[in-house]
């Protein structure tokens, strides 16, 4: 097992460890020259994007011109995260006229769930997207029975989605997520109610690492709920890192990734110092990636 492996397990093995019940990734258990010779997938140019929160500061200053460069660096599609004041039409324009393809948006939870449920599905058409996504949930509901009537308002978001010709409402988890409380982990309790027909999950790789989960295992033990990801990358300090030069063994995880149903690698990174060396940075990465 490598260092970076080992880096990207500590948590969750750690816990497993502590219970008495520590066992091997599946990911981990093929780790070798040999496995590496096997790794023959490559993402798709047309899954791998970038979560627009990534570039926030230039979009802020130059939105259509920040899509450009993104373009031109190589990345096919964009997860919107904020308009930075413009309309959903006047985004649209500027990617159509990049090439850029927007394949969801996140839209708070709040709106989701109130009388801006309609306008948000309307705006997603717009954009060309396909999901909607809610980015966080309040915390107040970050107990057991709050994530249950998260789920089934999420299913309720879902049904008007599919209704309206978009795809499944998705969730974007954090490391608080992935808490046990009361005896029950709170991220499990959305995969298990929810209808996999109405809800689906962009999983953030970082903080579900960052929380404990195992990726991969989710892959295969929830297959096809996961269409698009955010693929952000450990620093060895625990903070984020530019996609490869970071702890996370990536060609490990996704070696699954087509079982969790996979389509979208979104880049993210939260605080870059260089939105657009970071965006350069993480796409060779991901364009260069076998597993």
């Amino acid at each position: 097992m490598t260092l970076g492996r080992r880096a990207f397990l500590g948590t969750s093995l750690g816990i497993a460890a502590a219970a008495g019940l520590a066992t091997t990734p599946s990911y981990a258990l093929e780790a070798g020259p040999e496995a590496d010779a096997a790794r023959c997938r490559v993402i798709p140019r047309g899954g791998i994007g970038m979560h627009l929160y990534t570039m926030r500061t230039p979009l802020a200053a130059d939105f259509p011109g920040t899509l450009e460069r993104l373009a031109e660096i190589g990345y096919a599609t964009v997860g919107v995260s904020g308009r930075h004041g413009n309309s959903a039409a006047a985004i649209r324009g500027f990617l159509d006229r990049t090439g850029l393809r927007a394949v969801l948006e996140h839209v708070a939870y709040t709106t989701l769930t109130g009388p801006g449920l309609p306008q948000a599905l309307e705006d997603l058409h717009t954009l060309g997207a396909k999901w909607p996504v809610v980015p966080s949930l309040p915390g107040a509901l970050h107990t057991p029975d709050g994530f249950r009537e998260a789920a089934r308002q999420f299913n309720r978001i879902g049904q008007a989605s599919r209704e309206a010709g978009l795809g499944p409402v998705q969730f974007h988890n954090h490391g608080s997520d992935h808490a046990v409380v009361d005896g029950e982990n709170l991220y499990d309790i959305l995969l298990k109610e929810t209808d996999p027909h109405l809800v689906a999950f962009e999983l953030d790789v970082y903080w579900a690492a960052k929380g404990g989960a195992d990726p991969a295992r989710l892959f295969v033990e929830h297959p096809r709920r996961f269409p698009a990801l955010h693929v952000k990358d450990m620093a060895a300090d625990g903070g984020f890192a530019d996609v490869g030069s970071g702890t996370l063994d990536f060609a490990a995880m996704f070696e699954n990734a087509h079982v969790g149903g996979v389509q979208q690698w979104l880049v993210e990174h939260d605080s870059p110092a260089d939105p657009f060396a970071t965006a350069r940075h993480s796409y060779r990465h991901l364009a260069a990636l076998r597993y």
